[in-house]
C-alpha cells in the first residue's frame, strides 16, 4: 500500500445499471466534472463488488487507479458513498496493487478458453457426480486424486470471497501468496489446501470428465466440459485500486480475520 503523489484532478464516473447508481452518477459529473474513461486520472465506480470486478476487467490492461463507492450490498472493495470532498477524499487515498490470474483451459474436445481472474479461479462439479481432479505444481504431481465439489485458486484480494466462504485463509495484500482451496473435499476428506507461492503454476486434470464432467469460472467467465486447466498469477497487468485513508484493504482484511 502507497499513496499516489500525482494531484488527480479529471474523473471518470461509471455506473452500475440501478437507478440509484445511475442517479448518484448523474448529480456527482455534474458536480465534479467528467472525462470519458480514456481521459481520466481516475475512474470512480459507483455500485458494489460485482461492479467493482466489471470495472477492472474493463480497464485491462490500461491499469487505471479506481475509486468505488458503495451503492450495493457487502461493499468489501468499496468506499463508503459520499458526494462531499470527493476529490480531497482521492487524492488521500490509499493505494492497493493487485495482480489477476490468467486461467486456460482446455475442454474436452480440444478447444481452448483463457480468461482473466481477479478474485479467483474455480473448478466446479456440473452434475449430481463429484468431481475428481489431479493438482500439480509447477510440474510436480502434489495431489493424484481429490474427490470434491470443485476447486479453487485465489488472490489476495479474492481471499475474503469464494475463498473464504470455502473455509479457505484470508490472505494479506502483500503476502505474495495464492491460495489453493478444496470445495467440499470427500477425499482426501481432511485436506483442507495449500498457500501457494505466487509464482507458482497451477495445473487441474479432470478425472473422468465424461462421466463428472467439470466447467472452470474465472472470476463470472464460465467454460465448460474442461479437461485441464492452467492457473498463473499474471504480474505483467497490475491493477490498482484506492482506499479512504485508514480504511485500506489491508486493514480491511487485517478485520476481517477477527470478526466473530
Amino acid at each position: 500500500m502507497t499513496e499516489h503523489s500525482t494531484l488527480i484532478r479529471r474523473l471518470a464516473f461509471v455506473a452500475d445499471n440501478r437507478p440509484d447508481a445511475l442517479e448518484a452518477q448523474d448529480r456527482l459529473s455534474e458536480r465534479y466534472g467528467a472525462v470519458a474513461e480514456a481521459d481520466a486520472d481516475v475512474i470512480v465506480a459507483l455500485g458494489g463488488d460485482g461492479f467493482m470486478l466489471e470495472t477492472l476487467h474493463r480497464n485491462l490492461p490500461a491499469s487505471r487507479p479506481i475509486y468505488g463507492m458503495n451503492l450495493g450490498s457487502v461493499g468489501f472493495l468499496m468506499n463508503e458513498f459520499g458526494e462531499d470532498d470527493l476529490l480531497d477524499r482521492i487524492n488521500a487515498a490509499e493505494q492497493a496493487v493487485i495482480y489477476p490470474l490468467m486461467m486456460h483451459a482446455v475442454c474436452r474436445d480440444g478447444q481452448e478458453a483463457r480468461a482473466m481472474a481477479i478474485n479467483e479461479v474455480s473448478l466446479l462439479r456440473q452434475t449430481h457426480q463429484t468431481a475428481k481432479l489431479k493438482i500439480i505444481i509447477d510440474g510436480k504431481v502434489r495431489l493424484e486424486e481429490l474427490v470434491c465439489d470443485g476447486a479453487l485458486v485465489s488472490t489476495p484480494a479474492g481471499s475474503t470471497a469464494y475463498n473464504l466462504s470455502a473455509h479457505g485463509p484470508i490472505i494479506p495484500i502483500g503476502s505474495q501468496v495464492l491460495a489453493l482451496t478444496p470445495i467440499s473435499a470427500f477425499r482426501p476428506r481432511r485436506w483442507r489446501g495449500a498457500l501457494l507461492p505466487q509464482t507458482a503454476k497451477v495445473t487441474f486434470e479432470v478425472l473422468n470428465p465424461a462421466k463428472r464432467p467439470v466447467s472452470a469460472v474465472a472470476d463470472n467467465v464460465e467454460v465448460r466440459n474442461v479437461a485441464q486447466v492452467h492457473v498463473a498469477e499474471d504480474r505483467s497487468q497490475p491493477l490498482v485500486m484506492l482506499f479512504d485513508a485508514g480504511r485500506s484493504l489491508d486493514e480491511r482484511i487485517l478485520t476481517e480475520q477477527f470478526a466473530v
